[in-house]
């Protein structure tokens, strides 16, 4: 990816969008001080700054700043990360690597942020986060000198930094003892990547070495210096925090890994139904919640996630669910294009409908019950209502069901509720007293009912109202598609099975309650939850993409075995176990470790320029189907014009034709089952992306 346009990507996701880190800052690079004119927004007065230690440019050294340069971008995504947590950066400028690492083991700051070389070394005594980056060491010389292997550096001076990985690496070849030996050369403290290639270019210098992703940064324009010799595998790059920091690493790792992997969420569209059917992705927007949409062992389910999706299919799209931060944004977010429809159990009204929305025909309904504590006193009619409050969201169909009682002259107190509240939410705040009245739809109240007896429902407030699913006026092909589509489902089998399945079995209906996945600390995602989170964090893994693969993979069951001979929750072959220096997968924790570590050497096959998302979304690929058809199906993808370095919409559709003699046959590792790893990819990340949605919820 070329770096202007890497840059213009990365500021497009930090204008309030999602941030996709694909740059490093160098280890022996320097991040300058900020300008006091740089102020971070806080949010939470009163929570202290987030520390950064960084390297400092000695005094008079100074550079026009270049944005998009690893150094730029790190900075940015420190204060990125600063401003979700509501608080301020202090950066701690500290002269080399060895003091920085000195400054954070005494405490002078929170965070070390100049992009390190993850080594065993260093994991030893400090802790890192996920990575940023993946990078190679590269020697750097005059045009013209290029090494065929480490050999060709004997007799030669290398300048790099003390403390610096590059060090590591050099003394490390020369244990070798190599004839004759090459000199390592201290560059000053904090001297800052672009004087040190200046300096090889007027000869101060013999040789330097880089990260490769600095590299590709800083040599364009320089035509009298390159890239002689990579001296590393590609290793990961990353922040560290003290061992102790156990909370702060996983908020960073949280941030970070989020930002890295999450769909764009900023694509808005407004184009009817033939286009929708070009991009092949139908977008809903609802809330989490027992009756629209949820996760439960890791299925993605809910009464309108399943008929929208089965609509979905009925016209050849993938369904795709954003959620938007409360009830009230669901018409925004439709009317805006963010999302092609909303089906959120919405009753049809005329207010609804204005500004350019329209409902389809209706697929459900429901009674707007009054909801109390089950030891109230029994509660008969609007008279009994004198003096109580009732409590519900101001932009629900319950509000102006309500307002036209009291209109009417019913003599109650009507509060608004949070937007971001769910309605089973705030049934739970009225069974602890919290609130003393609300109104809910028959269906939710059935749900709640299930499973809790510390409420019940007075009376209904009126007759049972229609159901519709909400779009833009100005969508009429799929209005009409959707309406169809009722008219043909309603009251069907599928039908039928589908709503007896919410709300017609109550003992399904509270196993899967009991068992749903909310997210977070509030919820329980998998089994193996604590496993998941140790190794996830060993390998800089995000957990709940790990718990997402393993569903996928096993079902959480740690006895599953396939046709294949993989074992084990992450299916492991017994082979490839061994390979790792792990033996018995049936064992829950051993099978775990087998995955993740696997999966951690498969990023590490894809070069450093590679962005950390498009790494991942390979990686899950050769997991699946073996790193040398995703290797095909890159090179397949670069001859038909696609972009070899993504996975979505260009990589896999190469997948897909590797399972056709004519492809298969010129490539280098033959056929392949290209759907398997195309829908594997896919399902895996909209798990995670769903497991994320609900965390934030």
């Amino acid at each position: 990816m070329a770096v202007d346009s890497l840059t213009n990507h990365l500021w497009l996701r930090f204008s309030g969008l999602l941030l996709l880190v694909g740059l490093h800052l160098s280890l022996a690079g320097c991040s300058p001080e900020p300008a006091a004119s740089e102020p971070i927004r806080t949010e939470e007065p009163g929570r202290p700054p987030l520390r950064v230690i960084t390297l400092r440019r000695p005094e008079g050294v100074e550079f026009l700043p270049r944005s998009g340069l690893p150094e730029s971008v790190e900075r940015d995504v420190v204060r990125a990360y600063a401003e979700s947590e509501g608080r301020e950066v202090e950066f701690v400028p500290v002269e080399g690597l060895e003091e920085l690492f000195t400054a954070l083991h005494e405490g002078k700051g929170d965070l070390a942020a100049a992009n390190l070389t993850v080594t065993e070394s260093r994991s030893e005594v400090v802790a890192f986060t996920t990575p940023l980056a993946f990078a190679r060491e590269v020697v750097i010389a005059r045009k013209g000198e290029r090494f065929e292997n480490a050999h060709g550096l004997g007799g030669r001076k290398i300048a790099v930094h003390d403390g610096s990985s590059f060090q590591e690496t050099l003394e490390s070849i020369k244990r070798q003892r190599f004839q004759p030996p090459f000199e390592i050369v201290a560059l000053p403290p904090g001297l800052p990547d672009e004087a040190v290639l200046d300096g090889v270019a007027d000869g101060s210098y013999e040789l330097t070495v880089l990260d490769s992703n600095s590299a590709n940064a800083l040599l364009p324009g320089r035509e009298e210096l390159q890239v002689a010799l990579s001296l590393s595998n590609v290793r990961p790059i990353a922040w560290a925090v003290r061992p102790t920091e156990g909370a702060f690493l996983a908020s960073l790792n949280k941030y970070l890994s989020e930002h890295h992997l999450l769909q764009p969420s900023d694509e808005r569209y407004l184009d009817d139904l033939n286009a929708i059917k070009e991009r092949g992705v139908l977008r809903m927007a609802t809330r989490n919640n027992a009756a629209n949409y949820f996760l439960w062992r890791g299925e993605l389910l809910g009464f309108e996630y399943e008929l929208l999706k089965r609509f979905a299919e009925s016209q050849g799209l993938r369904l795709a669910v954003v959620v938007p931060p409360g009830h009230d944004a669901l018409p925004d977010w439709v009317r805006e294009g963010r999302a092609d429809l909303a089906a959120a159990s919405l009753t049809i009204t005329d207010e609804r409908q204005d500004n350019g929305l329209a409902f389809s025909r209706p697929y459900n309904s429901a009674s707007e019950l009054l909801v109390t504590r089950a030891d109230d006193p029994v509660l008969q009619t609007l008279e009994d209502l004198a003096g109580r409050t009732v409590v519900v969201r101001r932009n629900s169909s319950y509000w102006k069901t309500l307002e036209s009682l009291r209109a009417e002259g019913a003599q109650f107190v009507l509060e608004a509720a949070p937007e971001d509240l769910e309605t089973e939410q705030i049934i739970d705040r009225v069974a602890r007293g919290e609130y003393d009245l609300t109104v809910a739809d028959s269906h939710i109240v059935d749900i709640e009912m299930t499973w809790r007896d510390d409420i019940r429902s007075a009376f209904a407030l009126g007759d049972s109202r229609p159901h519709g699913w909400l779009l833009r006026a100005s969508n009429p092909k799929l209005r009409e598609a959707l309406d169809s589509f009722i008219k043909k489902e309603f009251r069907g089998l599928f039908y039928n099975v589908t709503h007896k399945k919410y709300f017609g079995d109550p003992k399904r209906v509270r196993a899967r309650l009991e068992q749903r996945a909310d997210g977070g600390a509030e919820g329980v995602l998998s089994p193996y939850d604590a496993l998941v989170q140790d190794y996830a964090t060993r390998y800089g893994l995000d957990w709940r993409l790990v718990v997402s693969q393993m569903y996928q993979e096993s079902r959480f069951d740690p006895k599953a075995k396939s046709w294949a001979g993989a074992l084990g929750l992450m299916q492991v072959l017994p082979r490839t176990a061994k390979e790792l220096g792990l033996s018995d997968l049936h064992d829950p924790e051993v099978g775990l470790h087998a995955g993740v570590k696997y999966l951690d050497w498969l990023m590490k096959r894809f070069e450093p320029e590679l962005n950390m998302a498009e790494r991942t979304w390979f990686a899950l690929a050769a997991y699946n189907a073996g790193i040398g058809h995703v290797r095909d199906a890159r090179r397949l993808a670069a001859r038909k014009g696609w972009d070899a370095d993504r996975w979505f919409g260009n990589v896999e559709r190469a997948m897909l034709l590797l399972s056709e003699r004519e492809y298969a046959r010129q490539a280098a590792h033959g056929y392949v089952r290209g759907r398997e790893p195309v829908d594997y990819v896919r399902q895996i990340r909209d798990r995670f992306e769903a497991y994320v949605r609900l965390s934030a919820s």
